[in-house]
């Protein structure tokens, strides 16, 4: 690790914080307000509706909507707090920096790192779930021949210019919206009978009841539910590339937030209405079974090569994220230097191979778990997401209170107090807890205490050796 660039000790805190803010300078600020928003469903919108909806499925039966209501309800106070933080310091580094201005050190590094790597875990789970999705037309084909081409293509996405990479997305992205829109429009109209023979009602009673599993079944279907909204946090990293930080994040945020409620929420009780959920295995995506069940074969393969995109588009702006968390840490002083260096396109070049990494593990890693490595790769990632989750609240407590005491003007989104960010800490505390009980999804504790502990250690021992000052909140 290169040495980091101690902040002057006599300085006021905010100056500190400028210091700390302005050591990413550098990054293009390109990127429009509707490229912001398609980047932040384009990181969302992927394997947790299309794919990871299905063991959501299973768990809580056509109570899987109220799970998904559930989960919205803990995304909105998330997003009312990066909204505010990222309106007042629009950087790349975004909740980690955020973390380091008014948490301590220890949480901005902590929460990057953990971030990162989980990231890293991420992309390769949605390149597994493309390979996943091509098999529905090419089944003797290994998934890690599939792998290796996607990977090629996101890595070069990622090294383009940042203009030309949100557009990339957006369009992209633009294909998921249009295509869950028009399928909610058929589904529809597939449930009530509007030119089709009416399905009807009777799926969200039947092999059970609405409850099938219980109210224990909701509540572990609430994982999914949440993993389905993590991703929204590429917009506050975007901060860092936008044109008009202060005023497009807070409206990517929002608007991100209220079209994903309504995909999720209207998307899964469409499928669930539709197809029996005994019969939604993890196979294929829940999507394309509907298309199955009512013997449109044309428009199934129509929406495998949607979910496909929307897997690929998940990677694109997952490995965007990831990359810039490397960059952050790099110019923080904490990953080698390399990682924090600009391309003549001032793209961090080096930064988006490293964060490469995760497809390379999936790729290996295809080749002997085939059936299990999906579930595992997003078991093993919620835990970096959850525990920034809880990082970002508590932040927002802290940046709440330091603007109040200084009497500093910030753009307030979510209630006055601190209730809705601490409701949203207990929420995201025992969802954490919770998936010790959901099968696939013990690695989430299982990895994520022991490697905060050895984080920890190793934070504190390097420190020692080069100690610095940070933040107000140090």
């Amino acid at each position: 690790m290169n040495e980091p660039s101690p902040d002057i000790p006599a300085a006021t805190e905010a100056s500190r914080s400028t210091t700390i803010v302005a050591r990413e300078s550098g990054l293009q600020r390109n990127l429009r307000p509707a490229q912001l928003a398609m980047l932040g469903l384009g990181s969302t919108i992927g394997t947790g509706l299309f794919l990871g909806s299905a063991i959501a499925v299973k768990l809580a039966g056509p109570a899987v909507i109220l799970s998904f209501v559930a989960g919205a309800c803990i995304a909105l106070p998330m997003m009312w707090a990066l909204a505010e933080m990222a309106a007042a310091h629009p950087t790349a580094g975004s909740f980690g920096l955020y973390a380091e201005m008014y948490l301590h050190p220890w949480a901005g590094f902590a929460i990057r790192l953990t971030y990162w790597l989980c990231m890293m875990v991420v992309v390769g789970s949605e390149v597994v779930a493309a390979s996943i999705y091509c098999k529905f037309w090419f089944p003797g084909t290994p998934a890690w021949t599939w792998i290796g081409l996607f990977s090629l293509v996101i890595l070069y996405v990622n090294t383009i210019n940042i203009g030309n990479l949100g557009t990339f997305e957006y369009w992209l992205s633009m294909v998921k919206v249009i295509t869950i829109l028009a399928f909610i429009l058929l589904g529809s109209a597939l449930l009530f009978g509007v030119g089709f023979p009416k399905v009807g009602l009777a799926h969200y009673t039947a092999d059970g009841g609405f409850i099938p599993n219980g109210w224990k079944g909701v509540g572990l279907g609430v994982i999914l539910g949440l993993f389905s909204f993590f991703g929204i946090e590429v917009v506050g990293s975007t901060a860092g590339e936008a044109a008009d930080p202060k005023v497009a994040v807070p409206k990517a945020l929002r608007n991100t937030v209220t079209a994903l409620v309504l995909f999720y929420v209207a998307g899964l009780a469409l499928v669930v209405g539709i197809v029996p959920w005994k019969q939604i295995g993890m196979g294929e995506s829940p999507f394309v079974r509907v298309f199955q069940t009512v013997g449109i074969p044309a428009a199934s393969h129509i929406m495998n090569f949607v979910v496909l995109t929307a897997a690929l588009s998940s990677a694109v702006a997952n490995l965007y994220f990831a990359a810039r968390l490397a960059f952050s840490l790099a110019r923080g002083g904490y990953l080698p230097a390399s990682l924090g260096r600009l391309s003549k396109k001032e793209m961090p070049m080096t930064a988006v191979l490293a964060s490469g990494g995760g497809m390379v593990a999936a790729m290996v890693l295809s080749k002997y778990f085939q059936d299990s490595l999906f579930v595992f790769m997003i078991g093993l990632s919620s835990f970096g997401a959850l525990f920034a989750w809880l990082m970002t609240l508590l932040t927002h407590l802290a940046f709440r209170r330091h603007h109040q005491r200084h009497a500093k003007p910030y753009l307030q989104l979510g209630p006055a107090g601190p209730w809705a960010s601490l409701a949203g800490l207990a929420a995201v505390l025992a969802v954490m807890l919770s998936t010790w009980w959901v099968p696939g999804f013990r690695i989430t504790l299982l990895a994520g205490v022991p490697w905060l502990t050895l984080l920890t250690v190793c934070y504190f021992v390097w420190r020692r050796n080069y100690p610095r000052t940070s933040g107000p909140g140090e």
